[in-house]
């Protein structure tokens, strides 16, 4: 009767999602990716129409306080995310191996988890929002705009947190198109709130900050209310909302590394922050405008390293090896082109692109510093997100998390405190970190992969 029902939920979960398990490859992970791709996208636009309403109606001292907090939002917000993962892993394996019965309870843990970390972590950043920035060198005719920003921003982490798992979930199940959804609705949300409340009302970076609040809240309770409505093995039901702590000790154990390296990147970014932040307000603006492009760059091109993680947890759990090969070299030729092609149309253009956020001719130049070095070379980064996450869909998370640690955020961390402060006047010694570093994980990294799977996939076809 159990395995009858098991096979019920397959055939109505298939009719709906994508099979990855078999068929042709390529097309299915761009169909997966882009959905993921433009979801990110609309996401990081209508995150830059914060900076672009505040830029161009409140002021670069706006524009600043919004910027430095970039950084600090991303630790947390990349945190959790990167252990979002996890579920995403632990789902995906479960369904490549038909272990549909175990699903129910890693769903409901993930679901209460996100909402009991984001609770916490709204209460406990209202008492330290303030030292953070102080700690950040944050100019003090920027610190109480920003400050009230970031208090504001934590109490939106619940309904943040909350999304990206569930969003999580239903990619699991190779549903991207959801997410994308969500996301669409809550930034036209966001985009109409921030137009009211900072052009009519002249509430500057606390109606940037509501706004932004409003719109996570709904993108979460939409997400939860179709995984409550789900007829598949991703079903969610609010009755029997309790942690399994096998689920959550399976989540943690994939998705946490992933959850640290953001996190440690986003210190060292902290820190990189406060550099910039000694070349005054022009600088911290022209690295928030540009920024906005970067992160957009990013989310777009790194569609590919996320699908990289599904298809490879299914089809490993399922034993097609060959599939996950190809999936591999695929996503990295996608992600590679990818970023070429957008860092490379955001140089050309750049005076056009960044006068959607600031019409300023000061902030504009501080701003194409960074679009020149850091934009343009981010196709440097596309092999160790896609090997990365290949290596994590395999069961080898912690590994790509201290390769992007020490290759990344401690290189960096030395730099900034050995190299450059002998070209301290020159903001572009902070921004050349990143094309250097990127280069120097994505090597390390491939060696890594291509070393484990040597072994690993031959005694995973030989165990089958």
């Amino acid at each position: 009767m159990g395995s009858c029902i098991d096979y019920n939920m397959e055939n109505k979960t298939k009719k709906k999602q994508l099979d990855i398990l078999s068929g042709s490859l390529l097309d299915k992970i761009i169909i997966f990716a882009i959905p993921i791709a433009i979801s990110s996208a609309l996401q990081q636009l209508f995150n830059s129409a914060d900076s672009a309403v505040v830029g161009r109606f409140s002021g670069h001292t706006a524009l600043a306080a919004v910027g430095v907090n970039g950084p600090i939002v991303s630790l947390f917000v990349n945190l959790f995310v990167g252990v979002s993962v996890g579920a995403n892993v632990v789902i995906a394996t479960l369904i490549g191996s038909k272990q549909y019965d175990r699903i129910k309870k890693v769903v409901g843990t993930c679901i209460i988890s996100s909402i009991i970390s984001g609770v916490a972590l709204a209460i406990c950043g209202q008492f330290i929002a303030k030292p953070l920035l102080l700690s950040m060198g944050t100019p003090e005719d920027t610190l109480i705009p920003a400050q009230t920003y970031l208090r504001i921003y934590f109490v939106a982490m619940p309904f943040i947190i909350l999304y990206n798992f569930g969003a999580a979930i239903l990619r699991s199940d190779g549903d991207t198109k959801r997410p994308l959804l969500a996301l669409f609705a809550s930034g036209v949300i966001n985009l109409i709130l921030n137009l009211i409340l900072v052009i009519v009302f002249r509430l500057g970076v606390v109606g940037v900050a509501v706004a932004t609040l409003v719109s996570n809240i709904f993108s979460s309770i939409l997400v939860v209310y179709w995984l409550v409505k789900e007829e598949g093995y991703i079903h969610l039901d609010l009755s029997e909302l309790t942690i399994d702590k096998n689920s959550l000790d399976k989540v943690i154990s994939v998705g946490l590394p992933a959850g640290i390296q953001g996190a440690v990147f986003s210190i060292s970014n902290i820190f990189i922050q406060s550099f910039i932040n000694s070349f005054g307000q022009y600088a911290i603006a022209g690295n928030t405008a540009t920024l906005n492009f970067e992160y957009l760059a990013n989310f777009i091109g790194a569609s590919f390293s996320q699908a990289v993680v599904t298809f490879s947890s299914q089809n490993y759990a399922a034993g097609n090896i060959d599939r996950c090969k190809k999936t591999v070299r695929y996503c990295f030729i996608l992600e590679f082109v990818t970023y070429v092609i957008i860092g490379g149309l955001f140089n050309i253009f750049a005076n056009d692109v960044l006068q959607l956020i600031t019409t300023e001719p000061e902030v504009i130049m501080q701003a194409k510093i960074r679009m020149q070095i850091a934009v343009l070379f981010l196709f440097l980064a596309a092999p160790y997100e896609v090997y990365g996450g290949a290596l994590r869909a395999i069961g080898h998370s912690l590994l790509p998390a201290v390769i992007v640690v020490f290759g990344t955020c401690v290189f960096r961390l030395a730099w900034l405190f050995t190299v450059f402060p002998y070209h301290h006047e020159n903001i572009s010694m902070i921004y050349i970190l990143y094309p250097i570093t990127w280069a120097i994980t994505s090597v390390v990294t491939m060696i890594f992969y291509y070393k484990i799977i040597k072994k690993d996939y031959k005694f995973h076809e030989a165990s089958k």
